[in-house]
């Protein structure tokens, strides 16, 4: 049987795999990264929802479960975030994630550290400007993922990009088998990364309510919404989508404070801290202050989802793939059946060329 090749993640990142599992809120623990890692792909740990002070215990986990190469994902306008920055430095991290926040300087003080800056992206234009910035690869989040997502279908997406860059890329937004790996290295990409099927695994956090209903989430069920925080995002509709899609101005102040007070218990932030966060999330946009105060604090409501067990009181951000996923397998089960349905493919499509040449 073909194998698969040795790509940027592996060589790189250092996983035996070019699979990805990315760092979903709440989800992406010690425990989720280390059954992936364990597993063979590489797991990035969710630090964008954690304390400052907690940061650096969580990385300690991590090692004592799995002696392979991880990340990390964080977020500069989070509170904390520079004590977080040397926190990653200090542990020697494999690699950092994120979305907006690090400028050239600081990318180039994770490089200088030997840690493989990868961010995410949803255009071609943020695909350009990370590299500007000095970035080692990027994965190409498509419209079909989960959370905050675009308009461009990854089949688009992905080729535009790759035709617009010349470092490593790889492929998110709609991947979860092995034929979506094949196809994703066809097209030229280096691996894939995927957050909804590590979600739904037996090491994923989430209480067996929530995973429960993510099985049961049709296509029909998955929509985009942008009155959580003005932005695009993907969830599976429930009682609190359809408040939040009838939601006012007033309505949605009332939820902001409210969750506000809930976010700044859970992560220690301060009134201040929080203020600052919406003006950063809101910083270059029209969007009401409500809207901006809404991003911030975001997280509670995928909290009490995915950490609580609360699947009709949350957001149970998801990409569109959910809506075909029937199982919940151990990340090792998962990643050898990827594994392997990537092989028969590279091998049928092999056969398929030589038999066009006899």
């Amino acid at each position: 049987m073909t194998q698969l090749p040795q790509t940027a993640i592996q060589k790189m990142l250092g996983s035996r795999y070019p699979i990805i599992q990315t760092a979903m809120g709440w989800v992406a623990t010690p425990e989720l990264v280390a059954g992936t890692c364990n597993a063979g792909g590489i797991g990035f740990l969710a630090a964008g929802v954690m304390k400052a002070e907690e940061v650096g215990p969580a990385i300690d986990k991590v090692r004592s479960m799995t002696s392979a190469p991880f990340g990390v994902n964080f977020h500069m306008f989070q509170p904390g975030a520079a004590q977080i920055v040397e926190t990653l430095i200090d542990r020697k991290v494999a690699a950092v994630s994120f979305g907006r926040g690090p400028d050239k300087k600081m990318i180039a003080r994770f490089k200088d550290a030997g840690i493989i800056c990868i961010p995410t992206v949803g255009a071609v234009k943020h695909a350009k400007k990370m590299v500007e910035l000095g970035v080692d690869m990027v994965v190409v989040q498509g419209g079909e993922g989960g959370g905050h997502t675009g308009s461009t279908a990854s089949t688009i997406l992905l080729p535009q990009v790759l035709d617009a860059v010349k470092v490593p890329v790889v492929a998110a937004g709609g991947f979860a088998d092995g034929r979506g790996l094949a196809a994703a290295l066809a097209y030229g990409a280096h691996g894939i990364a995927m957050g909804t099927r590590f979600l739904m695994t037996k090491e994923s956090p989430v209480p067996q309510q929530t995973k429960e209903r993510y099985l049961k989430a049709s296509v029909d069920d998955i929509f985009v919404t942008a009155k959580l925080d003005g932005l695009p995002q993907r969830m599976i509709r429930n009682a609190f989508t359809a408040r939040l899609e009838k939601s006012t101005g007033i309505g949605m102040l009332y939820n902001a404070l409210s969750s506000a007070w809930k976010l700044k218990q859970l992560t220690g932030a301060s009134v201040g801290d929080l203020l600052k966060s919406a003006r950063d999330m809101g910083h270059g946009s029209d969007a009401p202050f409500s809207q901006s105060l809404m991003a911030a604090i975001a997280p509670v409501y995928i909290q009490r989802a995915t950490v609580e067990g609360k699947p009709d009181e949350g957001v149970m951000a998801t990409g569109l793939v959910a809506g075909r996923l029937t199982d919940l397998p151990s990340c090792e089960e998962l990643i050898q059946r990827i594994v392997r349905e990537a092989e028969e493919r590279l091998d049928a499509l092999i056969a398929m060329v030589q038999t066009g040449h006899n």
